[in-house]
């Protein structure tokens, strides 16, 4: 038997099922093959490049360091540019190859690309789909992914009191030969058309892409720098490399599984201690499993203008105010500092993106799309359930929909940069302008901004909205729009088709 494995997002050795399950057929021949698909780097629906330049470089690392294992087990991973539907059935041809597996994906671009590559396989050539990238598989749910729970909390309680997580797979200490094979080169960024950003040396930390980095910082966080101890309490920390974990761009692509992260903490309370900030990283990784569980469940929904809720909540595209929340010039410390810091290193705080999530929609009332497509963009950890499952949720229009909540910015501010040094690091404008007053600077005086060096309007922008005013304005405009239920019903179930709505198989042309 001949088998050809197909990476995706699933970029390591280690628990990693279908490269077990090849294994466990005894094949004569495995092809490992990672395919650099063009499409990957056209452009989201509101003109965005869908990869950006953090995320690519660390997808060329990741990749790199996943050909390094295979090397170290005598064999090689093939590379290839192209689309997998055309490449893998010419390797197929070429190489007799009696089976294809892979991990499946859960969003609809993606899934178009297995469906297109079913088509184009032979009959006779078997393919299996297997499930990675969560903590607990779906058939171990207490129930079917088509009644998943719409709350969080009750979909958490139900799968803690009667699901258990499967072993961990260990990585293989051998594996079947490769054909006579060119294995083909990595691309270069310029060859994917991206331009390099030079590193900022203000970077929360430094993020290596591949398997082996991910299990490094696994050690490095909590073994060797024992922080798994106090993480519940420092979690929403902005600027320090161990507030939190700071795996999730190895969990997005796959580099790092959460089986083995969840086993490193049941030894670690075992060996050291066992407290709420041990449980709470795994109530973490349940939320990621949650998005990727309800983006297979609703499918599209998720990237409608409407959400989950398919509430008709007339967002507006104003590229003025957009441009401002992006680039940092909002006038609010905390959202420009956060959005500067995304821009300059494709990485930002849990606590940021949902302060700056909620400044987008609930102050500035912009589509809540755009800001998920730029995320897309830059993110260095962006995975298609968690950012488009976690903005919905922002926009209100997702789970868990209780009406209007929004962040005060300033109280935010105030708990989690009590002194400003984040807002300080990434606003070197408002350097010298001292504690907590950073947060508020629209309120310093003529003298005061004379002694701090800052000239508001000039060196930094005055706030953009109202806080408050907004805020109320916007929650008015969306309880009309939870108030029509007539017209809510009409609407249920037919096709929104407004610009985005979908995220769409891949454009041609982009």
């Amino acid at each position: 038997m001949r088998i050809l494995l197909w990476y995706r997002n699933d970029l390591r050795l280690h628990d990693h099922e279908a490269l077990h399950r090849a294994i466990g057929q005894k094949p004569s021949v495995i092809v490992p093959l990672y395919c650099f698909d063009p499409r990957q780097w056209w452009s989201t629906a509101f003109g965005f490049r869908k990869t950006g330049a953090f995320r690519t470089q660390f997808l060329l690392e990741s990749v790199a360091d996943l050909r390094t294992g295979w090397q170290r087990l005598q064999s090689d991973l093939v590379v290839r540019q192209g689309q997998p539907e055309e490449i893998i059935p010419q390797l197929v041809k070429q190489f007799d190859i009696d089976a294809v597996y892979y991990h499946e994906e859960v969003a609809s671009e993606e899934r178009a690309v297995e469906r297109a590559l079913r088509k184009s396989l032979d009959s006779r050539v078997a393919v299996k789909t297997f499930w990675t990238h969560t903590l607990y598989h779906p058939g171990d749910l207490p129930f079917a992914i088509s009644a998943l729970p719409e709350l969080f909390t009750t979909f958490r309680k139900d799968v803690e009191k009667s699901s258990s997580v499967q072993p961990a797979l260990p990585a293989p200490t051998a594996v079947p030969p490769l054909p006579d094979i060119e294995p083909g080169a990595l691309p270069t960024l310029a060859e994917l058309g991206v331009e390099p950003v030079p590193v900022d040396s203000r970077a929360v930390l430094t993020f290596a892409g591949g398997e082996t980095a991910g299990l490094a910082r696994l050690d490095e966080y909590i073994w060797k720098q024992d922080c798994l101890r106090t993480y519940k309490e420092t979690r929403n920390g902005m600027k320090g490399a161990n507030d939190s974990t700071k795996f999730s761009p190895w969990l997005a692509l796959g580099c790092l599984s959460p089986r083995v992260i969840a086993e490193s903490v049941q030894h670690y309370e075992s060996q050291r201690v066992r407290n709420d900030s041990t449980y709470w990283l795994i109530f973490e990784l349940l939320w990621r499993d949650y998005f990727r569980f309800i983006a297979k469940k609703h499918g599209n929904r998720i990237f409608q203008r409407t959400g989950l809720q398919r509430t008709e909540i007339p967002w507006v595209e104003d590229p003025v105010l957009f441009d401002a929340w992006r680039n940092g010039q909002t006038g609010y410390p905390l959202i420009d500092a956060n959005m500067r810091e995304l821009a300059a290193t494709g990485f930002m705080s849990n606590r940021g993106r949902q302060n700056v999530a909620s400044f987008l929609t609930k102050n500035l009332g912009i589509d809540w799309r755009m800001g998920a497509e730029w995320f897309e963009s830059l993110l260095l950890d962006y995975d298609v359930a968690s950012n488009w499952g976690n903005w919905v949720y922002a926009a209100g229009v997702g789970n868990d929909a209780r009406g209007f909540r929004y962040f005060n910015i300033t109280k935010q501010a105030r708990d989690y940069d009590l002194k400003g040094d984040y807002v300080r690091h990434w606003l070197p404008e408002l350097a010298q302008v001292p504690g907590d007053l950073v947060h508020e600077p629209w309120k310093l005086s003529t003298e005061q901004q004379q002694r701090y060096g800052v000239k508001l309007g000039v060196d930094y922008p005055l706030p953009i909205v109202d806080l408050f005013q907004s805020a109320a304005r916007n929650e008015e405009i969306y309880n009309r729009a939870f108030k029509q239920p007539a017209q809510a019903q009409a609407n249920r179930g037919k096709p929104d088709r407004s610009r985005s709505d979908r995220r769409k198989p891949y454009r041609s042309g982009s």
